[in-house]
């Protein structure tokens, strides 16, 4: 006679699948019970309190504040252009190497360190000079350009 096709590893893994099955049935049945569907339209609304914050009680009528449409902005407001004076800033020459054309200049108000290149130079500066300057955006920072000396 015919030994059995059926080995104790095959069983096992049968065992194994069968149970996976099962247990992914009853996981679905619980979903099911425990589901979100059908419940009434109280239950699924969420009120927003004075301070922004969801909540499940709906707020007080008491506390109702009235908005005009017209106060609401949208955005970013416009920004009157700044007075060009107000662009002019002062510092103090930190370093600066004549060979490379670069250096720093640290802004007396803000002690901020700003870049400064041979190009964005209105006079010939040297280390421990005292500036005026103007900033524009860079691709690393702030860079200073239209620098003059003060006497």
């Amino acid at each position: 006679m015919g030994k059995s096709q059926e080995t104790y590893n095959k069983k096992e893994k049968e065992k194994k699948r069968l149970k996976k099955k099962q247990d992914k049935l009853k996981k679905k049945e619980e979903r099911k019970s425990s589901s979100e569907k059908g419940k009434s339209l109280d239950d699924m609304l969420a009120y927003v309190d004075e301070e922004g914050n969801l909540s499940s009680t709906p707020p007080d009528p008491g506390k109702k504040k009235n908005i005009k449409a017209e106060d609401i902005e949208i955005g970013v407001s416009k920004q009157k252009e700044p007075d060009p004076e107000d662009l002019i800033r002062t510092g103090r020459v930190t370093f600066f190497n004549d060979s490379k054309g670069y250096g720093f200049i640290k802004d007396i108000e803000t002690q901020e360190s700003i870049f400064v290149h041979v190009h964005g130079l209105l006079d010939p500066i040297s280390e421990g000079d005292k500036v005026t300057f103007e900033t524009e955006k860079g691709q690393k920072g702030l860079n200073a350009v239209r620098v003059k000396l003060l006497q």
